[in-house]
């Protein structure tokens, strides 16, 4: 029987490339309510610090490298495929580091590489304006600010119908380095795990949403995601 594999990632796999996570103690949230630099509000109130705020988490991208988890993943997707199964990688994370290693991802809560128009709604792949202090303005439509398309907080994630679908026809739910506090996205093991789907976690640490029916995976998702792609693609 061919194998539907949901997996969602979180920011422990980003870690392991060097990427800050919000809830590090000198995490990107140093020096900034999240109300200031990650709401529809904080925009809305002062454009200049918000546009810095991205602009340094767009830089950073420049600096990290994809790691032996998105390789994995990438690998995972083409072994399933050769078996007429397939593979959903859903991601929370906004970097491009599993674009980068080559897997197609519906990317939950946005992606630093674009910029969305507030006028005219156009996404715009953006790296030409990474050492850009001041933010830039639609070349469409000619007069909207452009922001990140990152989904704040009160805004509503994207693909949510797509995932929800993809989770309802999986076989195996993954989840790899979340905490599992964050919503809709905790939502999905314990929906995966009451549909009677085989329910993987992977983290440094159990997350929030972890329940005993789960097999949890402790470590590095660079050191425990290669193997755990070994095992779903054995014979």
């Amino acid at each position: 029987m061919p194998q539907h594999v949901v997996v969602l990632t979180g920011a422990g796999i980003s870690a392991d490339s060097g990427v800050e996570t919000y809830r590090d103690s000198g995490g990107l949230w140093e020096g900034h309510r999240f109300e200031e630099v990650a709401t529809p509000e904080g925009w809305a109130a002062d454009r200049a610090l918000v546009w810095r705020f991205y602009q340094l988490r767009r830089a950073q991208m420049a600096t990290v490298e994809p790691n032996a988890a998105h390789v994995a993943l990438v690998r995972l997707a083409e072994g399933l495929e050769a078996r007429g199964g397939s593979l959903t990688l859903v991601t929370q994370n906004v970097d491009d580091l599993h674009q980068r290693a080559g897997s197609e991802v519906l990317a939950m809560h946005g992606q630093l590489c674009q910029l969305k128009c507030e006028v005219c709604g156009a996404v715009v792949v953006d790296r030409e304006h990474l050492k850009v202090d001041e933010f830039v303005t639609c070349g469409g439509c000619g007069h909207g600010p452009l922001r990140p398309n990152v989904v704040w907080f009160s805004e509503v994630p994207h693909y949510l119908d797509e995932i929800e679908r993809a989770v309802s026809m999986a076989t195996t739910f993954v989840a790899i380095g979340t905490s599992g506090a964050v919503y809709p996205a905790a939502a999905y093991l314990s929906y995966a795990r009451a549909a009677g789907k085989k329910t993987i976690v992977q983290g440094l640490a159990e997350p929030d949403n972890l329940d005993p029916r789960d097999e949890f995976l402790a470590g590095r998702a660079s050191e425990v995601v290669p193997s755990l792609v070994d095992r779903l693609l054995a014979p």
